[in-house]
């Protein structure tokens, strides 16, 4: 078998690029069946960034899905099986796994290395073997199931069309910090959910059934300082880049401003949410390139 080039994961052209396409059009109805704030996200990149986008979420999700969803007793060995072929798609081998395929094509492609994969497949077996987390233990949670993801995308945003370079620290901070901040909007948005079906409680010190307004408020000041963070760096995106994070940050600031609006009491019991057509408003001001004002529900 050849080797894939930059610009594909194979270079037999009349062989295997059906089946590279086909990979990548199945990542693609993941992000769309799963995902409506980083789809929609998505459709605002380049169709050069979108599909590797679209991979990274697909792999990051099938992974979650496992851990989260299935959560079988077999859950570890699934696990370990699909790291697999992620980690053979990688190095550049066919993958029957159409996910882990297109994700190996586009970790060539852009540069993505084991450095950031490794670390995402630790903490999704934490959530197989830990209820509650310390700092240290949510530090590296948070690492491995964010960060590292941030700057998966990033690599896109930088490389895609180009072939793997080095991305500028700053950047590289910058993309940790937004990671980070959006897996712990989710945490704050799923306490709940979390502790009632999974019996998981991310965020230490924090009883879900004893949740006060200080500690929600010092969350969502947590969270608000992480995405500031990212905000700063968004200049060294490309154009289409910077508007598509500028989306996704706009949408979650919102789901802060809803959540922290949300007496301590309820939120447990509430999913909040960012409705379909104010997303969609954040949107379209980040298109016409306006910066971020107050949106009505």
């Amino acid at each position: 078998m050849r080797a894939r080039g930059p610009a594909g994961h194979h270079d037999d052209d009349t062989s295997l690029a059906l089946f590279d396409r086909a990979a990548a059009a199945a990542s693609a109805q993941v992000i769309a069946h799963y995902s409506t704030s980083f789809g929609l996200g998505a459709r605002l990149l380049p169709r050069d960034m979108r599909g590797p986008i679209a991979s990274i979420y697909a792999m990051v999700r099938v992974a979650d899905e496992i851990v989260d969803t299935y959560r079988g007793e077999d859950a570890g060995d699934v696990l370990d099986r699909f790291e697999a072929e992620v980690h053979r798609a990688m190095s550049g081998r066919f993958s029957a796994d159409v996910v882990a395929h297109a994700f190996g094509a586009t970790a060539t492609a852009v540069g993505i290395g084991r450095e950031l994969v490794d670390p995402f497949f630790a903490s999704m077996r934490m959530d197989l073997t830990l209820s509650e987390h310390d700092e240290a233990s949510f530090a590296a949670y948070v690492h491995g199931s964010a960060e590292v993801i941030g700057e998966m995308c990033l690599a896109v945003f930088m490389n895609a069309g180009k072939g793997p370079a080095p991305v500028d620290p700053g950047l590289r901070a910058g993309a940790r910090r937004l990671g980070a901040a959006y897996q712990k909007v989710n945490f704050l948005r799923d306490l709940g959910a979390d502790a009632a079906t999974r019996g998981r409680t991310y965020f230490p010190g924090i009883d879900p059934d004893r949740l006060t307004d200080a500690q929600v408020a010092a969350l969502v000041n947590d969270c608000r300082e992480d995405i500031a963070a990212a905000r700063s760096t968004l200049d060294g995106l490309p154009r289409r880049a910077r508007t598509s994070v500028a989306t996704t940050a706009d949408i979650y600031e919102d789901l802060l401003d809803r959540i922290a609006s949300t007496p301590a009491s309820a939120l447990a019991g509430t999913r909040v949410r960012v409705p379909g057509l104010t997303k969609a408003r954040h949107a379209l001001r980040n298109l016409a390139g306006r910066t971020a004002t107050p949106v009505a529900p």
